[in-house]
C-alpha cells in the first residue's frame, strides 16, 4: 500500500471575500472550510497533513490544532512556490501526495479516494481531478493531445480565445508521485500574465519528461466549488446544506422544509424525528430518536435524550433528557442539565442549573446557578437572585419541594426537600424540609381609601 501525504493550500488572503476573517476560515454548515477538507483526508488515512499558511497563519493553527502540520508561505508567488514550502517535510518521502486547496469544502472523501485510486492504476506520475463546466469561466482548461491524454493545464488569463471554449477544467485537486513532484517544482518559472509560479505547470513539464499524466473526471460539478467571495459561500452552505439534510432524511429523519433548515455536519439526529421549518442545529448537537424539534428552534453543541420535544426554543451547550418537553420561547443557556420527564414551559431561562427527573419549571422564570431535586414544582414568576453584583451564588431545590408564584430565591439559600414556599415570598434563609416558608408583609386593607382619593 502506497503511502499517502496531503498538501492544504491555505495561505491567500482572499481579498474578494472582503472580511477581516481568513478566507478558509469562513464556516460552510457551521465549520470553517480548511477543516472540511482536513476531515476528509483524514478518511484516507494520510501519513502526514501539512496545510500551507499565510495570512492568518495562527488563527488557522488555533482552528486545526494537532490535525495538521504547517509551513509558512511568507511571499505569496503562485501555488508552485507554496507547494515548494513543503519540500523540507515531505520531500524525500516515497508516496503518493494529494495536493487541495482549503477553500473546496464540498470535495468529498469519495472523490478524494476515488481519484487516488485512479491515479494508482494508471501507474501516473500526476492525476489532475477534473470536471465539466457549463460555463467554465475563471477556470484553467484541461488540453488534451490527440491521444485523449492530457498535454496541459492553459489558466484562464493565459488562454487563447479557443482555448476558452474547453470546458473541462481543472477542480485544482492533483495527486502526484511524492519524488517526481519536488523535483519537478525546481523547473517551473514564472513567464506569465501574473508572474507567478502555477501548480498546473508541473502537469506541462511532467508530460514533456513522457511521464505518465492523466485526470480523473468527476460527475458532480458543483463539489469542486472553490469558495473565493461571498457568493460561493452561499452556493457552498446551500449544497452542503441541502446534502446534510438528504442524509438524515434517508436515515429516517423528517424534515418537514429542508431548504429551511440548517443542521451542522457534525450533528447526529435518530430515527423518527420530525425536524420542522426555520430549525437551526449547530455544532456536535446530539438529537435523540422519536423527537419532535418545533419550528425556529435553535439548538447549539447541545444533547437531547429520544422522544423529547424542544418548541420554538434556543438550547445552547446543553443536555436535556428523555421525555421532556422544552418551549416554547424558552431559554436553555450553556451548562444545564435537565433530567427526564422534565417540563420547561413558555418564557423559561435557565442557566448553569441541573434539574432532576419529573420536575415542572412552567412559565415566566428564571433558575441560574441552581440545583433543583426531582418532583420539584416551580411556580409562574420565581427568580433565584443569584447574583450580587460581583460574585455569583448556588440555590439549592430539593426533591418534592414545591415553590409558590412570584417567589424571589435569594442565593446562597436551599429549599428543603417536601417543603413549600408561599407565593409572593422572598427567601433569605435556608428552609428545613417540611416546612412552610412565608416571607411577605402582612396585607392592610384601607377602608374607604379610594373616596378619599376624589378620582371618581
Amino acid at each position: 500500500m502506497t503511502n499517502v501525504y496531503a498538501v492544504i493550500l491555505a495561505a491567500g488572503q482572499g481579498t474578494r471575500m472582503k472580511s477581516k476573517l481568513y478566507k478558509v476560515l469562513h464556516p460552510v454548515c457551521g465549520k470553517p472550510m480548511v477543516e472540511h477538507v482536513v476531515d476528509h483526508i483524514q478518511t484516507l488515512d494520510a501519513e502526514r497533513i501539512v496545510t500551507i499558511v499565510g495570512h492568518g497563519a495562527e488563527k488557522v493553527k488555533d482552528q486545526l490544532g494537532e490535525k495538521s502540520e504547517y509551513v509558512l508561505q511568507a511571499e505569496q508567488l503562485g501555488t508552485a512556490h507554496a507547494v515548494q514550502q513543503v519540500e523540507p517535510i515531505l520531500g524525500k518521502l516515497e508516496g503518493t501526495t494529494i495536493v487541495i486547496c482549503g477553500d473546496t469544502p464540498l470535495i468529498l472523501p469519495e472523490t478524494m479516494k476515488a481519484l487516488f485510486e485512479h491515479h494508482e492504476a494508471n501507474h501516473a506520475k500526476a492525476t489532475i481531478l477534473t470536471a465539466i463546466a457549463e460555463d467554465p469561466t475563471g477556470y484553467g482548461r484541461i488540453l488534451r493531445s490527440t491521444e485523449n491524454q492530457v498535454a496541459q493545464i492553459v489558466e484562464q488569463k493565459d488562454a487563447t480565445t479557443e482555448q476558452q471554449q474547453v470546458t473541462e477544467i481543472n477542480t485544482g485537486t492533483y495527486c502526484f508521485d511524492n519524488k517526481a513532484l519536488f523535483a519537478t517544482l525546481k523547473l517551473v518559472k514564472n513567464n506569465n500574465a501574473q508572474g507567478e509560479y502555477y501548480l498546473p505547470d508541473v502537469i506541462e513539464i511532467l508530460q514533456k519528461q513522457g511521464e505518465v499524466v492523466t485526470a480523473y473526471v468527476t460527475e458532480n460539478f458543483a463539489e469542486t466549488l472553490g469558495v473565493n467571495d461571498r457568493f460561493a459561500l452561499s452556493q457552498a452552505e446551500a449544497t452542503m446544506r441541502a446534502r446534510i439534510n438528504e442524509q438524515h432524511m434517508r436515515n429516517g429523519v423528517t424534515i418537514i422544509n429542508p431548504a429551511n433548515t440548517y443542521i451542522s455536519v457534525d450533528a447526529q439526529i435518530g430515527r423518527d424525528t420530525v425536524i420542522q421549518p426555520g430549525v437551526i442545529i449547530e455544532g456536535a448537537s446530539s438529537i435523540g430518536e422519536d423527537c419532535i424539534i418545533g419550528p425556529n428552534s435553535h439548538i447549539q453543541n447541545s444533547r437531547i435524550g429520544d422522544r423529547t420535544t424542544v418548541h420554538s426554543s434556543v438550547v445552547c451547550d446543553s443536555v436535556i433528557g428523555e421525555d421532556t418537553a422544552v418551549g416554547p420561547f424558552a431559554h436553555i443557556r450553556p451548562n444545564s442539565d435537565l433530567g427526564n420527564h422534565v417540563k420547561i414551559g413558555n418564557f423559561v431561562e435557565v442557566k448553569k442549573t441541573k434539574i432532576d427527573d419529573g420536575s415542572k419549571v412552567s412559565h415566566l422564570t428564571y433558575l441560574g446557578d441552581a440545583e433543583v431535586g426531582s418532583k420539584v414544582n416551580i411556580g409562574c414568576g420565581t427568580i433565584t437572585v443569584n447574583y450580587d453584583g460581583k460574585n455569583k451564588f448556588k440555590t439549592v431545590i430539593e426533591d418534592n419541594a414545591f415553590v409558590g408564584c412570584n417567589s424571589n430565591l435569594v442565593a446562597p439559600v436551599t429549599v428543603g426537600k417536601g417543603s413549600y414556599v408561599a407565593a409572593g415570598s422572598t427567601i433569605t434563609k435556608d428552609i428545613p424540609a417540611d416546612a412552610l416558608a412565608i416571607a411577605r408583609s402582612r396585607q392592610e386593607n384601607k377602608e374607604n381609601y379610594v373616596n378619599k382619593l376624589d378620582l371618581k
